[in-house]
């Protein structure tokens, strides 16, 4: 997957009941937790481990998180600035995002751990006073509060996958998975348009078994194309950190097959995603 720094693609409305500004933020703050315990005890050395993400290292993946929360935070609190942000990024070209997750990695593994404490906390408190119905820019289309806590829940979730996979760790699932679910459904467009492929009319049925019990659907009951499986595999295919292969997923019709090839929940040039077999 590409480390673009533009997470959030422009989300498709599906009829989804609207979630709280501060619910979204409260699993925010768990999901940051849940990584940060995963590298906190680390030495140093193990912060040089390979990760899946070809070329970077456990340190490459927080400072990642840290600079792109550190975006965020400036669209949130200085939207009039970020203009200038995206000319920067558009001039920089592909290597942007790689030149400055290799800077944050040559850090000490104690700073960058603080400097990415602070930065989710400062984060935290910015989107949660943005007024209701204001819209933050991004390097894609602007996004509201909610959307822009989503896309760092799921970047959130999906480089901290990278750290999981890289120190043998597996994860439990968590119900947080929905709001990464959900986000992965709304950016099926996004996903078609970025390979140049016309996006299809009808919406999809998702059915995804949740963590623990029930089952979190998508879409109208009676669609043709059809998508279903756990919670997990549908977000470790949206996020490219698995190949549709190496999961349970099963599609029904092949714009949804098409679909799961394809799916990129993040924005950016379209991901190379994993290979089947292999995590990375």
């Amino acid at each position: 997957m590409p480390r673009s720094p533009q997470a959030a693609a422009a989300p498709r409305k599906v009829g989804f009941k609207v979630v709280e500004l501060e619910a979204i933020l409260r699993d925010l703050d768990a999901e940051g937790q849940e990584v940060d315990d995963l590298v906190s005890g680390l030495a140093d050395d193990e912060w040089a481990k390979p990760t899946p993400a070809q070329g970077w290292t456990v340190a490459h993946q927080i400072a990642h998180l840290a600079w792109t929360d550190g975006k965020a935070l400036l669209a949130a609190r200085h939207p009039e600035e970020f203009g200038a942000e995206v000319k920067r990024a558009l001039a920089a070209g592909e290597g942007y995002v790689d030149d400055a997750a290799a800077e944050g990695a040559a850090t000490p593994p104690a700073d960058l751990l603080a400097a990415w404490r602070q930065g989710r906390t400062q984060l935290r408190q910015a989107l949660a006073s943005v007024p209701s119905g204001t819209k933050l820019p991004w390097y894609g289309p602007p996004m509201s509060a909610a959307s822009m806590a989503t896309a760092r829940m799921m970047e959130t979730w999906a480089h901290g996958q990278d750290v999981a996979d890289a120190l043998g760790v597996e994860r439990v699932p968590t119900a947080r998975l929905r709001h990464i679910a959900r986000f992965g459904v709304r950016t099926r467009d996004f996903a078609f348009h970025l390979h140049s492929l016309t996006a299809p009319a009808e919406e999809f049925r998702v059915e995804l078994t949740a963590p623990g019990t029930g089952t979190w659907a998508f879409g109208p009951a009676d669609a043709a194309q059809r998508v279903s499986g756990s919670a997990l595999d549908f977000c470790l295919v949206v996020t490219q950190r698995r190949h549709p292969a190496d999961t349970g997923l099963r599609a029904e019709g092949a714009d949804a097959q098409q679909w799961l090839r394809i799916a990129q929940a993040f924005a950016g040039p379209p991901g190379q995603g994993r290979q089947p077999g292999h995590a990375g």
